[in-house]
């Protein structure tokens, strides 16, 4: 008697990226009405000039359903072809069922496997390295990622050194099969020491009626000081994992956390000027999970990045969690 496997294939791929993004742009000028603060000092610090933030409308699962249908239509491929969905969140308020599960039924998917995953603002990583097994080990044909955030609902704003920093938004990927190598091996990890840098109040108190939400709490000059000497030494092995030299990377899209972070992030790459580097967070802030895949479609849209070229992605954040790999584009 012999078991039988799951028939594995060779390769994956990204097949498509989309993103949608909360409709109320907040410039600077508006947050500084809302917090101590200035333009000027805003932007020295973190590069961000405005984000987005959701109206009460624009809930996760409706963000979620928007980048999806999009990345969907971008893959090419029937709504039916697509047997998984990861969906990546930390504000999302149902603990069960999972966001994913209610995706799928608002898009129509034909049972697939489906669920969600925490880790923070490096989710969209996750995704992609768990949808890449999934894919490859023949498990999934096609696996839908979508990660989305409303943080501007978990936001401190009496924390005049974090409520300039964080946006609403959503952004969906396709991961499908592939006749050549496209998704390099996927790099992670995590430091629960670290847990209490990023950190939120205790959820239950988002289940009582008339209750205010529980808002986030960052030590950010620990997260800087973790992101620039830690990260951005997984950022050189990440790369070295993927084969290529930094003068074979086309381009970087770094988790969009703070624009100092990526300048020393690339001090440490060494990568040649050529490499287009992304700045999304300039007018969407922090969008955690879904920052990495609005980065990547905002330097497709813009030409900036063009599909086929090679992208160096790390996402890190909450737990302390990291993740990263090098893609073909798109």
């Amino acid at each position: 008697m012999t078991l039988k496997v799951s028939k594995p294939i060779p390769y994956s791929r990204m097949l498509s990226v989309a993103g949608y993004r909360g409709s109320r742009v907040v410039d600077n000028a508006e947050m500084c009405t809302i917090i101590d603060s200035s333009d000027e000092w805003i932007q020295q610090r973190t590069g961000i000039s405005e984000r987005r933030w959701a109206t009460e409308e624009e809930t996760p699962l409706f963000m979620a359903v928007q980048a999806a249908n999009k990345a969907i239509g971008r893959a090419g491929i029937e709504k039916s072809e697509i047997d998984g969905l990861i969906v990546a969140t930390v504000s999302n308020y149902k603990q069960f069922p999972s966001l994913a599960v209610l995706v799928a039924a608002e898009l129509g998917l034909d049972a697939p496997a489906a669920y969600d995953i925490c880790a923070g603002c490096a989710g969209f990583c996750y995704m992609v390295g768990q949808a890449d097994s999934m894919v490859r080990s023949g498990i999934c044909k096609n696996v839908l990622i979508i990660g989305v955030e409303t943080l501007s609902t978990i936001t401190n704003f009496e924390d005049r050194g974090t409520a300039f920093l964080f946006g609403d938004g959503a952004g969906a990927a396709v991961i499908g099969q592939s006749d050549e190598p496209a998704i390099s091996p996927t790099r992670w990890g995590s430091d629960g020491d670290q847990a209490a840098v990023i950190d939120i109040e205790d959820w239950s108190k988002a289940w009582d009626e008339g209750a205010a939400k529980p808002k986030l709490a960052m030590e950010g000059r620990a997260v800087y000081k973790w992101a620039v000497t830690f990260i951005a030494e997984e950022a050189t092995k990440i790369l070295e994992d993927s084969g290529l030299s930094p003068e074979e990377l086309d381009v970087f899209i770094p988790h969009q956390a703070n624009n100092r972070i990526t300048d020393a992030m690339l001090r440490r790459l060494k990568l040649p000027e050529s490499v287009v580097v992304s700045r999304d967070i300039r007018q969407m802030g922090n969008t955690s999970a879904a920052s990495v895949p609005l980065a990547m479609e905002a330097l497709l849209e813009s030409g900036e990045a063009k599909s086929g070229q090679y992208a160096l992605l790390i996402g890190y954040g909450a737990g302390l969690a990291y993740a990263g790999q090098v893609v073909k584009l798109p």
